[in-house]
């Protein structure tokens, strides 16, 4: 079954701005998903094939800075964490400004934060 993980920038304009719109498998999302060059703050909704909400988080904070952000689904709330991906987030979901998903194959950063390095698979079916 797919999902729709829409992630909003409520603090942008008058209204808001999308900051990326994904239609992915929900066993691919899962429970934890990362989220590159996060704004500041994030409104994010995820919906189910026939458009009901099935999760939300509002006015989502990001703490540091860095390329990656972590979404964390628990039942019906969403939350943000702050974070660094390691070994353990290989193969893990990551959406990109605009909506692309790709899975995470590799990634490495510099002890100091002061540089990384990733790789992404990207696949499509229509």
């Amino acid at each position: 079954m797919n999902e729709v993980w829409d992630l909003w920038m409520p603090h942008v304009g008058a209204t808001g701005l999308s900051f990326a719109r994904s239609r992915v498998g929900a066993e691919v999302a899962g429970d934890r998903l990362l989220v590159h060059a996060a704004p500041p703050v994030l409104d994010v909704t995820v919906r189910g094939e026939d458009g009901s909400p099935r999760a939300e988080g509002r006015d989502l904070k990001r703490g540091a800075p860095g390329p990656m952000s972590f979404l964390v689904r628990r039942d019906d709330r969403i939350t943000l964490e702050d974070g660094w991906p390691g070994d353990d987030d290989l193969g893990r979901l990551v959406i990109l400004p605009g909506g692309e998903a790709g899975i995470l194959r590799a990634w490495w950063h510099a002890d100091d934060h002061s540089a990384w390095r990733w790789q992404v698979e990207f696949s499509n079916h229509v």
